[in-house]
């Protein structure tokens, strides 16, 4: 592949920062802050595995596939290999798939963090920059793997997306392990949704399993 782009990996942020970008795969790959394009754990990794992002460390010293996995196993960029197996089954069906919960740019968004969440220091960033790393790091650290977990925000495929304006998603993806969730918590869900229609997504053994839950009046016999 040709069209190679190059990332140098974030350990604190958990993300990858894109410092050269190939290819049309941008207009529906990364979230966008202060001009920079950062990417998921997923978006990374999946990337990596087509051959289509060149991963290096601090250090300039290529990541392998292999040290991805490792983040990943290790269970601290807000993800878990579950999560990373539905991010690859959507984007092979060509859906555009955003991190739920964190918005594609900075537009419209007022981030005030207080000063104990800290900011990254450097003396060439600027304290914009610096405000718009920590608040990216405040919601990738808000990523909690629980039973049931809003994932993804899913779009059909659309060669007009703007990530300025990307519109409400086709649905949210819930990542859902163990039982199935019960009345009271679907019932949480939809407010949490607004609107938006929501799905469930089950992985075992490799297998990507998608479900949604439907109201039905059963009607009253005599």
């Amino acid at each position: 592949m040709k069209d190679v782009s190059q990332a140098i990996w974030n350990d604190e942020m958990g993300m990858a920062e894109v410092v050269e970008k190939k290819g049309k795969m941008w207009t529906t790959t990364g979230i966008v802050r202060n001009g920079k394009t950062y990417c998921s754990i997923e978006e990374t990794l999946f990337l990596a595995e087509l051959g289509a992002l060149h991963v290096l460390d601090d250090n300039d010293t290529s990541i392998s596939l292999k040290g991805i996995y490792d983040k990943i196993a290790q269970g601290k960029c807000g993800c878990c290999w579950e999560s990373f197996e539905v991010y690859r089954h959507l984007k092979s069906l060509a859906y555009i798939v955003g991190q739920h919960g964190i918005p594609w740019t900075s537009k419209g968004i007022k981030t005030g963090l207080n000063s104990h969440h800290g900011t990254l220091e450097s003396n060439s960033m600027t304290d914009e920059e610096s405000e718009e790393k920590s608040s990216i790091i405040e919601l990738v650290n808000g990523l909690h793997l629980t039973e049931v977990k809003p994932a993804f925000d899913v779009y059909l495929p659309n060669s007009k997306f703007r990530k300025s304006s990307p519109g409400d998603p086709s649905f949210v993806l819930f990542l859902a392990s163990g039982c199935p969730p019960t009345k009271s918590e679907i019932e949480d869900l939809e407010r949490q949704c607004g609107g938006v229609p929501f799905k469930f997504c089950h992985v075992a053994h490799g297998w990507v399993s998608f479900f949604s839950v439907n109201r039905v009046k059963l009607p009253v016999l005599p």
